[in-house]
């Protein structure tokens, strides 16, 4: 992680509700800086030791990195930070540590390749222009995004074509049945099932907002919803050119329910056949937009970076045409519109140029509330061929974006590609400049 703020709050997440109070144990190596002069942590340390407490029932833990001197231009200074203990013998499993680095000023640009996994596109991509950062999380880890901001909204995994249907049961041991008009295809589906592609939450009762409706504060409210979970990607590389992200086997249908349990939320679950459920509490951290939830493994799992630590996401989606028609995307692009991140494009001509924009060419009024305005616009996905339209991978060199971070840096970037020389696609690569 590059620090931009004086005090950064570094989250450890639990797979599961803490069984008991205790500790979580951390130690650290300091390149280039001292404890005490250049940073600080809260807790204190101890040495080269952290220790941090957390409750009973807690899922997430933080401890508090302070910056108190910044790096200068052409010093490396960073702290990098193991978990080392838990006091009721919890297991440490992967991403058990973190750098964090001392940035004095955003990245200047560079040239990068986000790594989908292919054809199939298996990843979710996390890329972070500030620090030329990615982080990637399989798309089919999780399920359901519970929010962390002021309002109470549950989220679907659209990557994987889900999509939810409220009943009027507030029952969740009722038995149900699957529903097959709710399977997301190529222009199938009903588009108040899926999330709203804006990504925005405005609360107007005229507008839809997520599949699922806000968590009201009255139980009674709260309606039990049939999911259909979606694909999983192809299990094997497609053709040349054609798309593997969401042909894959069905992932099954599940039945929720959700309330709220003073700031957190309270999921039941179960398979839509049981006449018994399973039920979590999932606590919201400011830290982050979501909180991330898989029904299959039944745990809160890590996907997205902390909010101001992320710009954009390649990703499939399920976005909607016209407004009124789901439909799946691969090779999609969407933008950390509630970290505080937004875009726009910018077309070519013969006086607007990728080189030739500046800082002083940025149209502010431009960045609009829209996650998906670099979405599916830097490419298309076939060519007229001789009997028809040929899937085939094309990049749209005719426009550029303009995207603004979490910090207010602002860049400017061009896709490069998204084929492999074979012509596989799910190989995107871009480069990106900060505007000064």
């Amino acid at each position: 992680m590059n620090l931009s703020a004086a005090a950064t709050p570094v989250a450890i997440v639990f797979s599961d509700a803490a069984p008991a109070a205790g500790t979580v144990t951390l130690t650290f190596d300091a390149n280039a800086v001292t404890y005490g002069t250049d940073f600080s942590t809260l807790p204190a340390a101890d040495g080269n030791t952290v220790v941090v407490p957390f409750e009973a029932g807690a899922t997430t833990v933080h401890f508090t990195f302070n910056k108190l001197i910044d790096a200068i231009e052409g010093q490396v200074k960073n702290v990098a930070f193991t978990v080392t203990a838990v006091s009721f013998g919890g297991t440490i499993s992967a991403n058990d540590s973190i750098q964090l680095n001392f940035n004095e000023t955003a990245s200047l640009g560079s040239a990068l390749a986000a790594e989908t996994g292919g054809p199939t596109q298996p990843n979710q991509v996390y890329i972070d222009l500030s620090s030329g950062t990615m982080t990637m999380a399989k798309r089919v880890s999780w399920d359901l995004g519970f929010y962390s901001g002021t309002d109470f909204r549950v989220v679907l995994n659209s990557s994987l074509k889900m999509a939810a249907k409220k009943l009027e049961t507030t029952n969740i041991d009722e038995v149900q049945a699957a529903d097959e008009t709710m399977i997301i295809a190529q222009g199938q589906g009903i588009a108040s099932q899926v999330d709203n592609p804006t990504g925005v939450f405005d609360n107007d009762a005229s507008t839809h907002d997520t599949a699922i409706d806000a968590i009201s504060a009255n139980d009674a409210d709260n309606k039990v919803y049939l999911v259909n979970m979606g694909s999983n990607p192809a299990a094997n590389a497609p053709a040349i050119g054609a798309d593997g992200s969401g042909s894959g086997s069905l992932r099954g249908w599940m039945k929720i329910r959700v309330l709220r349990n003073g700031n957190d939320y309270k999921i039941q679950y179960a398979d839509i056949a049981s006449i018994t459920h399973q039920e979590v509490t999932i606590s919201k951290d400011t830290a982050y937009n979501f909180t991330f939830f898989s029904l299959t493994t039944k745990n809160v799992v890590p996907v997205e970076p902390q909010k101001t630590q992320w710009d954009l996401n390649f990703t499939t989606f399920t976005n909607l045409l016209g407004g009124t028609t789901p439909y799946y995307f691969p090779d999609f692009v969407v933008t950390n519109l509630k970290g505080g991140a937004k875009a726009y494009m910018v077309s070519i001509t013969d006086t607007v140029t990728y080189d030739s924009f500046t800082k002083a060419n940025v149209v502010q009024d431009n960045f609009t509330d829209n996650q998906t305005n670099i979405g599916s616009n830097w490419r298309s996905t076939s060519v007229n061929g001789p009997n028809g339209p040929v899937s085939q991978f094309v990049l749209k060199t005719d426009r550029f974006f303009v995207i603004k971070d979490p910090a207010g840096n602002i860049y400017k970037l061009k896709f490069t590609g998204g084929a492999n020389t074979a012509g596989e696609r799910g190989y995107p690569t871009f480069q990106y400049a900060l505007l000064q």
